[in-house]
């Protein structure tokens, strides 16, 4: 019974030998396909890492190259700046310098111009104008003469041919002008400020005022003259905006005297030069 079951189990053992032999061998082959499988994962890996490690090689080449081409773009844009701002620098430099040479100017022509002023303003003291008198034909120094020397009598002023030291009508701009003023040339101030003093009392007493026939006109007697300083181009102008200031209801009263010009807003006020016309713009925004 016992020998039957040890050959049993003998045959048994023999059976599962080869089974066990067979799975041996299987498990060889696996490993030898999984390991040349990993090689060539590998090589192929290899061959991928060779490929992009070239391919990025090529490109950090080209980026380096574009580095390098921007950095010297760069120094070149750096080099301009600093180019124009050294210009721009020297441009402001030179245009404050050119701006403080012209408020010095400004400052020898405001000189030179008040300058000129007084020395007009000295010269034409003595003088003064008839206005709006008509032009005659073939007009000459004697008729402007005889006119000057008419009015005085018609004032009662006491005025000799000899005190006309000269006489003669302005120059209108255009030829079409007929009635340009007169300029008198007296040689006394004292004598220029009686005839015009009494040529307004003249205009006060008389419902008359004075006109042509004042001056021996035959014709055209009763066109109105007026009597007024020789005022310098510069006076003449600050006159103008000094009157459209007074019609402007800031001020009363716009004289004139010994060329200069005069504002007052009312009779107990104290009266103001006018000097320049900056300083009628400044009146009239004050106003």
């Amino acid at each position: 019974m016992n020998s039957s079951m040890d050959k049993a189990a003998s045959d048994t053992n023999l059976l599962e030998t080869p089974p066990s032999y067979v799975f041996n061998r299987a498990k060889r082959s696996w490993d030898d396909d999984m390991i040349r499988e990993l090689d060539d994962f590998k090589k192929e890996m290899k061959e991928m890492m060779e490929i992009f490690s070239g391919k990025q090689a090529k490109e950090m080449q080209q980026i380096s190259l574009t580095l390098n081409e921007i950095q010297k773009s760069n120094t070149k844009i750096e080099n301009s700046i600093a180019y124009v701002t050294a210009q721009n620098e020297e441009l402001q430099s030179k245009i404050n310098m050119l701006e403080t040479q012209a408020k010095e100017d400004r400052k020898y022509i405001t000189l030179l111009e008040n300058k000129l002023e007084e020395t007009q303003l000295g010269t034409r003291k003595p003088n003064f104008v008839i206005k709006n008198v008509p032009r005659k034909n073939n007009e000459s120094k004697e008729d402007l003469i005889a006119m000057a020397m008419c009015l005085s009598q018609s004032l009662d002023c006491k005025m000799a041919r000899y005190d006309i030291k000269d006489i003669y009508r302005v120059r209108g701009k255009t030829n079409e002008i007929q009635n340009s003023p007169i300029v008198v040339e007296t040689g006394s101030t004292l004598l220029k400020a009686e005839i015009m003093a009494m040529g307004k009392a003249f205009n006060v007493k008389h419902k008359t005022k004075l006109c042509c026939k004042h001056l021996g006109f035959k014709t055209q007697e009763d066109t109105p003259i007026f009597i007024a300083d020789h005022l310098t181009p510069k006076a003449s102008r600050l006159y103008f905006l000094a009157r459209d200031l007074a019609k402007s209801g800031a001020y009363k009263f716009c004289w004139t005297a010994y060329g200069k010009v005069y504002l007052k807003k009312d009779e107990q006020s104290q009266p103001v030069t006018v000097r320049s016309e900056d300083q009628v713009h400044q009146l009239m925004i004050r106003n």
